[in-house]
């Protein structure tokens, strides 16, 4: 109360002070809204929209900044590359977080118009700054927006980097006085969007100079990936594409998909509607700051099916060998990354092909960080929709998957096959594996309670086996297999997997299912009974 009472004095942001002046008296909203600070992790901070330390508003974002600015300088850093998305706020923090970094004599680079999230990767690259940063919640509803720190290298800043700058942050109050420096702010122009494009179209394996006969549905979800998509498709040959016009735009209400959120079928569904007219080869949305791509292809009746981000990642990572091998560029030496919790067929994958799989714990900014260590990078690959098929970036890029899908697609419908056709191909040659995910969400601070009580039961009484047949069980939190320490619990065995994690980013507990069997319906089976294994000891709560 006494925090809200000092925000109440000192708040001179119109929309911020109507909010708290709306909430005077109501305990249960003040609370909320004050309970705690949002946390600055890997992923940055990212919240409501709002007024309160719990919130995304001028003075949390202006705050972080202030944390970020005092770190950078701590370690020599003197520019940062900044980017924003569609969201409502978003161009107005960005503006605020050059400000807040020109007072503190840190060179800003801002980005004239949203830009996508892995442009601002490749962007810290291109103009070797010390840093980025990019306003998004990406896949979030429309009340969120979030604040995502890179480092030198355009990843997305790991646990160390990210537990100094919070130590940083600590020191500074909401209300720090500020005045920009507009001879350290640079607005960008095309010049880096060229660059992106050029370094993308170096990745393809098709001959642009023939149009490619392919077609192909596209929804930007009101967010940053129309012009990006759009000009790399054309520039690669795929001429034949129609944008989804009611979601061409941005818009921060996401009027026409109110969650989007290109793994949910909801968010595609205009996108499926084009398709019953105009009967592509390939449908396909980006979210709002166009990192994640979800996609549908059609099947034998015209049906259109929602790929999960599993199965698109295996076509892309065969694909991409076949293409090695077909072009003489050796496979042995080469390495793809995947995340503990995406699909294991890439592990049969390789095998065939010869190159090396690594694993890393959930969140792109772990294959990013791999990604130094390798001469050799084929593509890394998450299952939330997270793909990057270049070293041009160190972030999921759905801008590059977009044009590696699309010319997969070509590829295998010159050799008579569609991508279907290929998924029953690759669930031939390696067993077929049923992967999902179920999430399920905690609200306010008493969810917050339960999350850490259901981890703490079974990390103390783990899971020991699934029909008789013994799991093992990792926890990760004791740092195993050379990764950091993380909140993340595994059982398995040779035949199903099940990993449990806290979200990163929202009140949710995610479940990872995986079973490996040779036909769908015994994998789905199995994926059942874990299901009712895991389910039975959260309700137990």
């Amino acid at each position: 109360m006494s925090e809200y009472d000092r925000w109440l004095e000192n708040a001179k942001d119109e929309e911020v002070r109507e909010e708290l002046l709306s909430i005077k008296g109501k305990d249960g909203e003040i609370e909320d809204r004050f309970y705690r600070e949002l946390s600055f992790g890997t992923g940055g901070i990212r919240g409501v929209i709002g007024a309160g330390t719990n919130r995304m508003n001028v003075y949390t974002v202006a705050r972080a900044t202030f944390g970020l600015a005092e770190y950078l300088k701590s370690i020599g850093g003197d520019s940062v590359v900044i980017a924003y998305d569609s969201r409502h706020k978003s161009r107005e923090f960005a503006r605020l977080s050059a400000e807040v970094l020109s007072y503190n004599g840190i060179k800003a680079y801002l980005f004239s118009e949203l830009t996508p999230t892995p442009v601002l990767s490749f962007a810290v690259r291109y103009l070797k700054a010390s840093a980025g940063i990019v306003i998004t919640a990406s896949h979030n509803p429309k009340q969120y927006n979030g604040y995502k720190v890179y480092n030198s290298l355009g990843c997305q800043i790991t646990d160390a980097a990210a537990a100094a700058v919070t130590k940083e942050i600590e020191k500074f109050d909401y209300f720090n006085f500020f005045a920009a420096d507009d001879s350290l702010i640079e607005v960008l122009n095309g010049e880096v969007e060229d660059a992106f494009i050029s370094a993308v179209k170096e990745l393809s394996y098709g001959d642009e100079k023939n149009e490619k006969n392919v077609s192909v549905v596209y929804s930007p979800l009101h967010g940053t990936g129309r012009k990006y998509v759009q000009r790399i498709l054309s520039e690669t040959g795929i001429k034949e594409v129609y944008t989804v016009k009611e979601q061409e735009m941005p818009d921060g209400d996401f009027t026409t998909c109110p969650y989007p959120n290109p793994e949910e079928r909801e968010a595609l569904g205009l996108a499926l509607l084009y398709a019953e007219k105009y009967k592509p080869d390939l449908v396909f949305a980006t979210d709002p700051d166009a990192d994640r791509i979800g996609i549908a292809v059609p099947n034998e009746n015209g049906e259109y099916l929602l790929l999960n981000g599993n199965r698109t990642g295996s076509i892309l990572l065969y694909y991409m060998l076949i293409k090695r091998r077909e072009t003489g560029k050796p496979c042995q030496g080469a390495t793809a990354v995947k995340t503990i919790v995406t699909t294991d067929v890439a592990f049969d994958i390789a095998k065939e092909f010869g190159i090396e799989v690594r694993e890393v714990l959930t969140g792109f900014k772990y294959i990013g960080e791999e990604m130094e260590k390798i001469d050799d990078f084929v593509m890394g690959m998450e299952e939330s929709y997270g793909y990057l098929v270049g070293k041009h970036a160190r972030d999921k890029d759905a801008v590059s998957a977009a044009m590696m899908i699309a010319s997969a697609c070509a590829y295998f419908k010159q050799k008579g096959k569609s991508l279907i056709d290929v998924l029953n191909e690759i669930d031939d040659k390696y067993g077929y594996y049923e992967t999902e995910l179920k999430s399920i969400t905690f609200s306010g601070k008493d969810g917050m309670e339960k999350m850490k009580e259901i981890m703490s039961d079974l990390r103390q009484n783990p899971i020991e086996e699934i029909d008789g047949q013994k799991l093992t069980f990792d926890d990760f939190s004791n740092g195993l297999y050379s990764l950091p320490k993380s909140d993340v619990l595994r059982f398995k065995n040779d035949a199903c997997r099940l990993i449990i994690r806290p979200s990163g980013t929202e009140p949710k507990i995610k479940i990872y299912f995986q079973a490996k069997a040779k036909d769908a319906s015994s994998a789905k089976s199995l994926v059942s009974r874990l299901k009712e294994v895991i389910e039975n000891r959260i309700n137990a709560h």
